[in-house]
């Protein structure tokens, strides 16, 4: 019989697993859902401070009080499931606890680190700074940890995670029964002996909240660190294709979902090898010849043969990559692949690094991005009045930038696969770089869109808002499909019909380019 000890996040408490729990129990389990205290549970000290330790020490009583039931009668094994803001008391009491526990599952949660409050994972920085504000004026800190932070209106909790799959009734519910969230425990450092880190886990990954298993792969194939450690046999992963509260959207998904975790089912990632070439390093799925490149800065440029000037296009990649990764993205072969492509058919290529190593870096990006494009057109050799932008993937939000005002010498933007509208994880709804709010300001600016069949859902959701909005503006707009493509499909896996589809897509930007 397997033990569930499961802690909730922010501002809610053992309420919102009832049925998750009955389920489970219906199956055999045993559940103990946690009461932390101030979220479902009293302080027993009135005046005392409640804190990230007095979390951990709450779900340290639930696993001392079943690790001493199984003396008196052996039990099952003991898996602590933290959903949210609960995966910090879970890793803290997990860490003091190691032996007695069999898997540590990280429900839509992040991966909280030593030394780190739990603030950090707090995805919206607005929402942040809020806090630590708020905290400040409670005169609240690692030292000195009072206050409380008020719960969310109804029409609020998106800040905090995607609400999508909750019906109307579950979010009033939700709105109805949330309790203010003691600010000490959002801010005292988790610590962290290492112990933890031995105890086999499972992430189940919420994908209409943040990546599903395949983007986390690219992700650990391109070489981001903090990845790493999941591509390891202990590791398991599960999707749910809803939001960021499974047990009130899918609570019978989920109990199913925590079964399977607890005998060890899952998806394995693959480990990032020197021996194996990853998807991203893959060859291009045309033979273009080779060609001369002149590298400048973060910019590399693939001329014509003939006098120029020439329009040219500037390639933009994706991410987050992390600053450590080699090659670096103006050397994958997408990108260089398309360049060289481009440049045959004279018309400049252009491949670039920028500085998008994590979902809060694009403005530097945006930044990179639009002096490499400055960089270019003062080049002799090229016509400052006819360029492209061709973004990738993670990109996709910098063509906010140039859908908002484009300017004349702008004539054309494309898309490969990519994220069109701030993901509910990154916490940037509220910035700019949101292209389907900025696409009614593009005018007649023809937009290029490559569509992948088989993409990820939390990225085709935003393409399909992009595509809704365009109907609604009436956006010069024109829709490439590779129906069984999927994302960055020029080296991952080239489907049918796929070399087609990047000659279709070259010949409806160049010519825009060439009018």
């Amino acid at each position: 019989m397997t033990v569930f000890i499961l802690v909730a996040g922010a501002f809610t408490g053992p309420y919102v697993w009832r049925d998750t729990a009955a389920q489970l129990t219906a199956e055999g389990a045993e559940v103990h859902a946690v009461a932390l205290t101030g979220l479902g549970k009293h302080p027993t000290d009135e005046g005392g401070a409640v804190d990230l330790e007095t979390h951990i020490a709450d779900v340290l009583a639930v696993i001392d009080s079943v690790v001493d039931a199984a003396a008196a009668e052996p039990g099952g094994e003991i898996v602590l499931v933290g959903h949210d803001y609960g995966i910090h008391p879970v890793l803290g009491a997990a860490d003091r606890r190691a032996r007695s526990i069999a898997r540590i599952v990280y429900l839509d949660s992040g991966m909280p680190q030593d030394g780190v409050p739990a603030l950090a994972a707090v995805p919206d920085p607005l929402l942040r700074e809020e806090v630590a504000e708020r905290a400040a004026g409670a005169g609240a800190g690692e030292g000195a940890t009072g206050g409380e932070l008020p719960p969310p209106a109804r029409e609020t909790w998106p800040r905090w995670g995607s609400t999508a799959g909750l019906s109307g009734a579950a979010l009033e519910g939700l709105t109805a029964l949330a309790a203010p969230q003691p600010l000490g425990t959002l801010l005292q450092p988790l610590r962290l002996t290492g112990a933890a880190a031995a105890v086999p886990a499972t992430g189940v990954l919420c994908t209409q909240n943040g990546p599903g298993v395949e983007m986390l792969q690219i992700m650990v194939d391109v070489g981001t660190p903090a990845l790493q450690a999941l591509a390891d046999a202990r590791v398991t992963f599960f999707e749910l294709p809803t939001g960021h509260w499974p047990m009130l959207s899918c609570p019978g998904a989920l109990a199913e979902t925590l079964a399977e975790a607890a005998s060890g089912g899952g998806h394995l990632l693959t480990p990032a090898d020197p021996g194996r070439t990853p998807a991203h390093l893959r060859p291009f799925l045309l033979d273009v010849p080779e060609r001369p490149r002149e590298r400048t800065g973060n910019t590399d440029l693939y001329l014509p043969d003939g006098p120029g000037p020439h329009p040219a296009v500037v390639f933009v990649h994706g991410g987050p990559v992390p600053a450590e990764a080699t090659p670096t993205p103006r050397d994958w072969p997408t990108l260089t692949g398309y360049a060289r492509h481009v440049a045959g058919q004279g018309v400049g290529g252009v491949t670039l690094d920028h500085r998008l190593h994590a979902v809060t870096d694009y403005e530097q990006a945006a930044a990179d991005v639009a002096d490499a494009v400055e960089r270019v057109r003062a080049d002799p050799r090229v016509d400052a009045d006819r360029i492209a932008l061709w973004f990738f993937s993670g990109g996709g939000p910098i063509t906010a930038e140039w859908l908002t005002d484009p300017p004349v010498w702008l004539r054309c933007l494309a898309a490969n696969y990519p994220i069109l509208a701030p993901l509910p994880g990154w916490g940037l709804t509220g910035s700019r770089f949101h292209p389907v709010r900025a696409l009614s300001r593009a005018g007649d600016l023809p937009v290029v869109l490559v569509r992948a069949g088989r993409e990820s859902a939390e990225i085709a959701a935003t393409v399909e808002e992009f595509v809704t909005e365009a109907t609604r503006c009436g956006a010069n707009l024109e829709i490439i499909d590779v129906p069984e493509g999927r994302h960055g499909f020029e080296t991952l896996d080239p489907a049918d019909g796929a070399r087609e589809v990047v000659h279709r897509a070259v010949g409806a930007v160049l010519a825009r380019l060439k009018e």
